[in-house]
C-alpha cells in the first residue's frame, strides 16, 4: 500500500495533474506541515480507601458525585499462597475530583462482575455474581446528597456475570456472560430492557443474537448509531471436561435503525475483559482500553508473581472505514499495594467499568495482575488534533480575503443608485450569472455535505442534485419569460401584478422568513468545520466570515457577490479535483483502485429501490428533490432568480440558467467520488484519520493534514468564502425584497434621483443589520448543543420554501386562479405541513413536495367552485 508522503508532495502532484500542477508550484513551496497528534490525557484521581481495590466493581453517577460499589479482591493475598478471593458490598462516593473518598452505604450483599450504567440520575447494577453462584438482580443505587437510595428493578430473565452492556437513551443492552461459575458455556444472548416508562415498569426482551460464537467478558461500545460488540472469550472444555477460554478477535455492529446484526473487522488482538464501555470519540471512533489478549493466559499458575500485566496497547476503531488503529499506550503508574513487582510497575486495569464523569472517563479500582487489584483510579479525556496550519497558508488565506474585499471596493466604484446595487444595470455577463447561479446552490455547507455523505454512506444523493434538470425547461422556458416581461426587481413583484399585494407581501415575506432562519446555520456549520483544521477558534471563523461578506456586499452589492462566487468557484473546483489526484496518488492503483475498492465496498448505490416516505427511498428522493433541491430555489428564492434577473436580456438569462444547471452534474460527479476517495484513502491509512466531530469535517480536515502548503491555504480559503458566499446571498436579496417589496410600493416619494440615492442607501443599511443578525446568530447558535443542523435547514425549507412555491406554480400555470384561492391554498397548505412535521415520521425531503401541491391542488379546485370576482384586484 503507498504510503502519503508529508514532505515535498509538489513534484509528484505536478507530474500527475499536469497544467494543474502549475498552480500547486505557485502555491505549493515548501514542505507540507505535519499534524498535530490526537492523544489521550491521562491523569490520577484520589485512590480509593480499600489499599487492596477491587476487580470487577459496580461504577456510575449520581448527585453529582462518582459512586463505585461492590467488587471482589484477595486481601490475603492469591489461592497459591492460602488466600481466598472475598466479594464486597461497600460503596463509595467521590463528590469532585480533589476531594476525598468517602463510605456511604451498602450493597443489598457482597456483588461484582455484574454490567453498571448510569441512566438519569440512578446508576443500574445489573447481574453479577457472589462468592457461590451467579445472580439475576437489578439494583439501581441513587444518592440524593444525604442517602443511597436502593431501587429494585426487573430481574434478569436468568442469571448473569461477565457480560457486558451499554444504555443508549432509555434502553439499556447487554450481551454475552455465562449463567453459571460452572458453565462449560457462554451465552449467546442479546439483552434489552426498555426504561422509556421508568424501572419500575421497565421489561427485558430479547433480541437477535450476533451472528457469531456465544462469549463472555466481552467490550462493547455504542458509536454512530451502532452496538459495537467486541472480542470476549469462548468457553470450551479442556482435556479434563473442566472450562477453559478462546480468546476471540471477532466483532459485531447491531445498527440500532434497522435492529440487525452485521459482522465487522475484528481487532488486532483479542480484548478480553476491558475496561466497559468502549468510549465514543467524535461521531464515528470507539476507543477500546488495554484488555487481556490471551497470551499469558495459559502460564498464569506457572507465572503467579511473575506474570507481567495485561497488554498496554489501545485500539481505536471507525465505524465508516471498518479499520482498526493502534491508538497509543495505557500509562504505567506506580504499585503501591506492596506486591512483589519486578520492574515495580503497574500495567492497565482489567474488569473495570468506565464511567463519564465532569468531562473525563474515569477506570475506578480494576485488576492488575492475575488475583492483584489496585487501588488507583485514573482518568483520560481526549485531545483533538489539528493540523499545523503553516507560514504560507496563512499568507494565501489572508491575501485571498482580502482580495474579496477589495473585489467590493472596486465594485462600489463602478455602479451608482439602487437598481446598480440590486441588479447592476442588467448588465451582469451571462456566464457570470451562470456560475453565480451554481455558486449560490454550491454553499460551503454543500461542498463539505456531499463529499462527507458519499464518505459515510453511498451515492444516493446524486438524483437529489439530478432532479434540477427536471425543473429547468420549466424555469427557463415558463418562468424566466415572464419574470423578464414584466420588468421585477424581485420575483415577488410578480405576485402582486398577477394577483394582489397581499400575496406579494406573503411570498417575501416567506423568503426573508427562511433566509434569517438559515443565514446562521449555513455561516455555523462550515465555520465549524474550519474551526476544527484552522489554528482559529470556532467564534473568531465566524466573526471573520460575517464582517467580511458585510463589508464587501453592502460596497459593492449584487456585482461584487457574483464576481465574488465566480472566484470561489474555481477555487473550490479546482481545490476538489487537487484533493482527488492527491487521494489517487496513495492509493493502489490509482483511480481504477479507488474505483475498484469503493464498487466492492458498495459505495457507488445511487437509489433505494422501494417507495418508503420514512427513508430515502427512490420515491422519497425524486419528489423531494425535485421540489426541495430544484423547483423551490430556482422559481421562488429570490437570491437564485436575482442572477439570471442581472442579465441583459432574456436570451442571456436564459444561457446563465443552462449553465449554472449544467455545472451541477460534472460539480455533484466530482463530489460524491471526492467522498468515495476521502473513504478509500483513509481506509488505506487509517491513522492517518484524526476522530472528528462530525462527518462534514472530514474533507477539511484531509485538506489541511494532506494537501502541499499554500495549495491547503488556497482551498481553506475558498471555504471561507463560500461561507461568505452564503451569507452575502441572503443579507443582498433580502435588502433587495425589503426595498423592493415593502418600501417603494409604501412610499411617497417623486424624485427619481433621490429615490434611487434613498433607496442604495437604505439597502446597504438593510444589508448591515441582516449580516450582523446572521453572524449574531451563528455565535449563539455555536454556544448550543444542537445537533443535526443541515436536516433542520431543509425542513424549514421544505416548510416555508414548498407553500411559496406552489403560490409561484399557481400563478404561472393556473390561469383563473385568483388571489382569494391562493389563500386557501396557503392556508390548507401551512395546516399540512404541521400537521405532517409533527404528527407524522414522513422524511423531511418531502416536506416542500406536500407544500407546493397543497396549494396547487387547494387553489385549482376553489378557482373552480369559488365564484370568482370580476375584478381580481
Amino acid at each position: 500500500m503507498k504510503q502519503p508522503r508529508r514532505k515535498n508532495l509538489t513534484m509528484p502532484i505536478l507530474k500527475t495533474m499536469g497544467t494543474t500542477g502549475l498552480c500547486l508550484l505557485v502555491f505549493g513551496w515548501g514542505t507540507v506541515e505535519r499534524a498535530l497528534a490526537a492523544g489521550l490525557v491521562w491523569s490520577e484521581l484520589p485512590s480509593l480507601p480499600d489499599k487492596h481495590g477491587f476487580a470487577g466493581a459496580f461504577a456510575g453517577v449520581s448527585g453529582g458525585n462518582l459512586i463505585v460499589a461492590g467488587g471482589a479482591n484477595f486481601p490475603n493475598g492469591p489461592p497459591w499462597r492460602g488466600g481466598v478471593k472475598v466479594w464486597h458490598h461497600s460503596v463509595f462516593a467521590l463528590e469532585h475530583p480533589a476531594g476525598k473518598w468517602r463510605s456511604i452505604g451498602q450493597l443489598p450483599l457482597p456483588l461484582g462482575y455484574g454490567v453498571s450504567v448510569t441512566w438519569k440520575d440512578a446508576i443500574l447494577c445489573v447481574g453479577g455474581s457472589d462468592f457461590s453462584q451467579h445472580r439475576r438482580d437489578v439494583i439501581a443505587l441513587r444518592w440524593n446528597g444525604e442517602r443511597l437510595e436502593n431501587i429494585g428493578g426487573p430481574a434478569l430473565p436468568i442469571p448473569l456475570a461477565n457480560a457486558a452492556g451499554v444504555i443508549v437513551g432509555d434502553s439499556l443492552y447487554l450481551a454475552g456472560g455465562s449463567e453459571s461459575p460452572r458453565s462449560l458455556r457462554a451465552s449467546n444472548k442479546f439483552w434489552k430492557l426498555d426504561l422509556s416508562k421508568g424501572l419500575i415498569e421497565s421489561r427485558w426482551t430479547e433480541l437477535p443474537a450476533w451472528p457469531g460464537p456465544e462469549r463472555i467478558l466481552p467490550a462493547m461500545a455504542v458509536q454512530n448509531g451502532q452496538i459495537l460488540l467486541v472480542s470476549g472469550a469462548r468457553l470450551v472444555q479442556d482435556n479434563e471436561s473442566k472450562a477453559t477460554r478462546q480468546f476471540l478477535k471477532d466483532a459485531y455492529a447491531f445498527d440500532l435503525k434497522s435492529k440487525r446484526w452485521k459482522a465487522i473487522s475484528g481487532p488486532p488482538a483479542p480484548i478480553v475483559a476491558a475496561p466497559n464501555p468502549g468510549i465514543p470519540l467524535g461521531y464515528a471512533d470507539a476507543l477500546f482500553l488495554a484488555g487481556d489478549d490471551g497470551e499469558h493466559f495459559f502460564q498464569q499458575s506457572e507465572l503467579k508473581e511473575n506474570h507481567p500485566g495485561f497488554p498496554v496497547p489501545l485500539y481505536r476503531y471507525n465505524t465508516v472505514t471498518d479499520r482498526w488503529t493502534k491508538a497509543g499506550e495505557f500509562p504505567r503508574v506506580q504499585d503501591d499495594g506492596g506486591h512483589p513487582r519486578g520492574n515495580g510497575e503497574t500495567f492497565p486495569p482489567v474488569t473495570t467499568p468506565v464511567v463519564s464523569w465532569q468531562g473525563q472517563f474515569v477506570l475506578p479500582s480494576g485488576e492488575i495482575r492475575p488475583t492483584v487489584r489496585t487501588p488507583k483510579v485514573l482518568s483520560l479525556s481526549f485531545q483533538s488534533a489539528k493540523p499545523i496550519f503553516g507560514a504560507a497558508n496563512w499568507i494565501v488565506l489572508i491575501v485571498y480575503l482580502l482580495g474579496i474585499v477589495l473585489i467590493g471596493f472596486q465594485c462600489s466604484r463602478s455602479e451608482a443608485g439602487a437598481e446598480g446595487f440590486f441588479l447592476a444595470g442588467r448588465r451582469i455577463p451571462w456566464w457570470v450569472a451562470g456560475l453565480s447561479i451554481f455558486s449560490t446552490m454550491l454553499s460551503a455547507i454543500t461542498y463539505l455535505t456531499i463529499p462527507s455523505k458519499a464518505y459515510a454512506t453511498d451515492w444516493t444523493l446524486l438524483l437529489v442534485n439530478m432532479t434540477v434538470f427536471a425543473a429547468a425547461p420549466l424555469v427557463a422556458f415558463r418562468y424566466l419569460p415572464v419574470f423578464r416581461n414584466n420588468s421585477v426587481t424581485t420575483v415577488y413583484q410578480y405576485l402582486a401584478a398577477r394577483f394582489d399585494r397581499s400575496v406579494q407581501q406573503f411570498g417575501s415575506a416567506s423568503f426573508i422568513l427562511l433566509q434569517l432562519g438559515r443565514m446562521g446555520i449555513v455561516l455555523f456549520l462550515p465555520a465549524l468545520s474550519l474551526a476544527a483544521v484552522t489554528p482559529m477558534d470556532l467564534y473568531v471563523c465566524i466573526v471573520i466570515m460575517g464582517l467580511l461578506a458585510t463589508l464587501y456586499t453592502a460596497l459593492g452589492g449584487i456585482k461584487a457577490v457574483v464576481w465574488t462566487d465566480v472566484l470561489q468557484t474555481v477555487v473550490l473546483l479546482g481545490g476538489a479535483l487537487a484533493a482527488l489526484a492527491i487521494m489517487a496518488l496513495h492509493i493502489d492503483d490509482g483511480l481504477a483502485g479507488l474505483l475498484s475498492t469503493g464498487y466492492e465496498a458498495g459505495k457507488f448505490r445511487w437509489a433505494n429501490w422501494n417507495f418508503n416516505l420514512l427513508t430515502e427511498s427512490i420515491l422519497v428522493v425524486l419528489l423531494g428533490g425535485f421540489f426541495t433541491n430544484a423547483l423551490v430555489p430556482y422559481t421562488s428564492d429570490q437570491a437564485v432568480a436575482q442572477r439570471y434577473l442581472a442579465t441583459p436580456n432574456e436570451a442571456d438569462a436564459r444561457r446563465s440558467l443552462w449553465l449554472g444547471v449544467v455545472m451541477v452534474l460534472p460539480a455533484t460527479l466530482l463530489f460524491l467520488l471526492l467522498g468515495t476517495g476521502l473513504f478509500v484513502f483513509y481506509r488505506a491509512h487509517p491513522e492517518l484519520l484524526t476522530p472528528l466531530e462530525t462527518s462534514d469535517q472530514i474533507l477539511a480536515w484531509f485538506i489541511a493534514d494532506q494537501m502541499p502548503a499554500g495549495l491547503a491555504g488556497l482551498v481553506i480559503a475558498g471555504l471561507f468564502a463560500a461561507s461568505m458566499s452564503s451569507l452575502d446571498s441572503s443579507m443582498h436579496s433580502i435588502a433587495t425584497t425589503i426595498v423592493t417589496d415593502w418600501w417603494k410600493p409604501a412610499s411617497k416619494l417623486k424624485n427619481k434621483t433621490t429615490n434611487q440615492t434613498l433607496w442604495l442607501r437604505r439597502a446597504r443599511r438593510i444589508t448591515f443589520l441582516a449580516g450582523t443578525f446572521g453572524t449574531v446568530s451563528a455565535l449563539a447558535i455555536a454556544g448550543m448543543e444542537i445537533q443535526f443542523l443541515w436536516n433542520f435547514t431543509l425542513k424549514m425549507m421544505g416548510l416555508l420554501g414548498g407553500t411559496l412555491a406552489g403560490v409561484m406554480a399557481v400563478g404561472m400555470f393556473l390561469p383563473k386562479a385568483q388571489a382569494r384561492h391562493v389563500w386557501a391554498g396557503i392556508g390548507v397548505s401551512l395546516a399540512t405541513l404541521i400537521f405532517i412535521k409533527f404528527l407524522t415520521p414522513i422524511h423531511s425531503l418531502l416536506y416542500a413536495f406536500f407544500g407546493a401541491t397543497s396549494v396547487i391542488l387547494v387553489a385549482a379546485a376553489s378557482s373552480l367552485y369559488l365564484p370568482q370576482k370580476t375584478d381580481a384586484r
